[in-house]
């Protein structure tokens, strides 16, 4: 086969959408965004990017050949990082910076049991010396026992279970249960993970992945593989695609982009289908109708995506290895819906409402192949605020693809699914700028947003993305108004949208990891921003600035324009061990309305396994607030931090109380602290 030039087609897309997903918490408590402020002088200059800090065009021959050096040295690596004898490790990705330094990805094994939520990422300069190490989990790998008292059919059993309630009816699972330690929350504990495929109540392909504790048959974890969104259709107009000619055919195989290939599963729910082929190398009309019509949207996104992510930051692929994807349409029947699937390196879009829609635009190959490079990089588990950061991840990419392609009929913007009217009024599925405006998704930060879904616990990433990009304030942009708000009610200056893109995927390649949550995503970007512009730059000061403009961290050197009254109870409570509730209350008075949005909740409790305690936010009406779960594998002592409650439905003045409750037996407690800052 020899590569044909290529040329203009006409084709039909679909815009990606929200998703009915497994909602599952990653973090079994809340994690308080309150990180130490980033000193940044707030008149500094904007200017260009550190050369050396950008990342490296790394060949797949070059980015093998890191991947071998690494993996020749991880005993010693392992060593230098002071493991345990039993732990080893396994490099799964390595990336460079222009200056020499290497991020190298490390996955682990103990006593040759595969660790989920052990990943760890180690940075070293071009003279080998490490500069730093960022682990999933601060909990330290020793004394698990490796022999299993629950047996494998029980987890089995429980996981299909699981799957059942989702839609599969499964017999058997896909992936039979395997020992593993599980690291991802506290303690490190004996485990079993389990694959169960089948489909989904909507059609979707099921991966859930469920995790059973090996010695109490207890359910500690459940994720689902498939990544999706939901949508309908927009055109993308005429559009330029890469093929192949073999003799007098032609194929949708992309020779300039990894080989990618464009399947049509012509309504069928597994396999890859048949290629697109034809006699000549003009692909669809512009009508749903006309099956290659889809196959061709799909194409040009994921080369628009390609280009993207190789020609802005010299990646080589989704992988960075320089192989393509490929795609499949015609999925299902009515299927209004896409995915991703790492498990197949694919994706795959369903024809929407009446088969007459297909979701192939610019933005789904945006947002589904992003799911790809989060896999392959980071690998943000699918679940709480990991799974959050994983959908924005997607989400800013999508929006940042867009922009790049400067196609006439799908212009860019910073609103998800604006072209398809799937709401029936022409409004939107997503807005960045402000996220609030879909009815569902989250402008902001606050303590349990890891426990709705995913979807709608993306809502402050992709905030953060637009004040960062854009700022705050009214503005136009390519024909669309926005007037994006911020939580501490200060303006952001925005640093360009190019700047924000590069910090989150420089970001999202040295800094983040599996279980990375609002807080670390913070801390990522700030070191990433600093090491690209210096600590005293503009753009570190906006992209601290953007944090707090969504709850998360405060601002350099302050600037809360109202610093809030306390209302503070310090005197001791103690808390039963394994009994009842106890309260700590404080009585607010002077306040005129309701309660703020971002209600502070400071609770300082000292206790020997946190895991064993409920804490709750009682307000004077008696409408609970959940701050803290009762996790079994939260093994760390004392729970002090500062929740943020959306209380605006509250009336400010009366007793509030903190209730804590002990429900595990051994472990004892006070209560030393707690305070609220209105």
């Amino acid at each position: 086969m020899r590569p044909t030039p290529r040329r203009r087609t006409t084709a039909t897309g679909a815009l990606i959408a929200t998703a009915a997903l497994l909602a599952v918490g990653f973090q079994t408590g809340t994690s308080a965004a309150e990180p130490a402020s980033t000193a940044a002088p707030a008149a500094a200059k904007a200017g260009k990017a550190n050369p050396g800090a950008l990342p490296l065009n790394l060949s797949p021959a070059q980015r093998a050949e890191l991947i071998r050096k690494a993996s020749a040295t991880t005993a010693a690596t392992a060593k230098e990082l002071g493991l345990t004898a039993q732990e080893k490790l396994v490099v799964r990705d390595v990336t460079q910076d222009r200056d020499g330094t290497t991020h190298t990805r490390y996955e682990r094994t103990y006593a040759g049991l595969p660790v989920l939520g052990g990943d760890l990422l180690v940075a070293e300069t071009k003279a080998g010396a490490t500069e730093s190490v960022t682990k999933a989990s601060a909990a330290v790998l020793k004394n698990v026992d490796t022999s299993a008292d629950v047996a494998p059919a029980t987890a089995e059993k429980q996981a299909l279970g699981a799957a059942r309630a989702e839609g599969s009816a499964k017999a058997k699972a896909d992936r039979a249960p395997r020992k593993v330690v599980w690291m991802a929350q506290g303690k490190p504990t004996l485990a079993y993970e389990t694959v169960v495929g089948g489909l989904q109540h909507d059609g979707t392909p099921n991966e859930l992945h469920v995790v059973t504790d090996a010695t109490t048959g207890k359910k500690l974890f459940e994720w689902q593989g498939v990544e999706n969104g939901t949508g309908n259709t927009q055109y993308s107009g005429s559009v330029t695609v890469g093929s192949v000619q073999s003799g007098s055919t032609y194929n949708l195989t992309d020779t300039g982009r990894g080989s990618h290939k464009t399947y049509n599963l012509n309504h069928g729910s597994s396999g890859t289908g048949t290629l697109f082929s034809g006699s000549d190398d003009v692909w669809g009309n512009g009508q749903a109708s006309e099956p290659e019509t889809a196959g061709a949207d799909a194409a040009y996104g994921a080369g628009l995506t390609w280009d993207y992510y190789k020609n802005v930051y010299g990646r080589s692929g989704i992988r960075g290895d320089g192989v393509g994807a490929y795609s499949r349409v015609h999925y299902g029947n009515a299927y209004v819906n896409a995915f991703w699937q790492d498990s197949c390196f694919c994706m795959t879009y369903g024809d929407g409402s009446g088969n007459a829609k297909p979701l192939t635009s610019i933005d789904v190959a945006g947002h589904e192949m992003t799911h790809g490079v989060t896999a392959a990089t980071a690998k943000l588990v699918y679940s709480g605020e990991s799974g959050g950061l994983n959908e924005a991840t997607s989400d800013i990419f999508a929006s940042a693809v867009e922009f790049y392609a400067n196609n006439a009929t799908d212009k860019g913007d910073y609103l998800i699914g604006e072209k398809i009217d799937i709401n029936g009024d022409g409004t939107p599925l997503r807005y960045q700028d402000k996220p609030s405006k879909d009815g569902a998704s989250k402008d902001a930060w606050y303590s349990g947003i890891g426990n709705i879904d995913v979807h709608y616990s993306s809502g402050p990433a992709n905030h953060w993305f637009y004040l960062a990009s854009e700022g705050s304030g009214p503005k136009t942009i390519n024909g669309v108004n926005y007037d994006s708000p911020t939580s501490d009610g200060l303006p952001v200056t925005g640093i360009g949208r190019d700047k924000a893109a590069l910090i989150w995927y420089k970001a999202l390649t040295t800094k983040f990891n599996s279980t990375t949550n609002y807080a670390a995503a913070r801390t990522g970007t700030i070191a990433v921003a600093t090491e690209l512009y210096g600590a005293t730059s503009a753009e570190v000061k906006s992209v601290t600035d953007a944090w707090a403009g969504i709850n998360v961290g405060s601002r350099p050197g302050g600037g809360d324009p109202d610093p809030g009254t306390v209302f503070e109870n310090t005197a001791d409570v103690s808390i039963p061990d394994n009994g009842a509730a106890v309260t700590s209350s404080v009585t607010v008075t002077g306040r005129t309305g309701n309660a703020p949005s971002t209600l502070k909740v400071g609770v300082d409790i000292i206790h020997t396994w946190r895991g064993d305690l409920v804490v709750d936010l009682v307000a004077p009406d008696g409408t609970v607030y959940n701050l803290k779960p009762f996790s079994s594998s939260d093994s760390a002592d004392n729970v002090q931090t500062t929740y943020t409650v959306n209380a605006s439905s509250e009336v400010a003045n009366g007793t509030w109380k903190l209730r804590v409750q002990d429900k595990a037996a051994w472990d004892t407690g006070y209560i030393n602290s707690f305070k609220l800052t209105f």
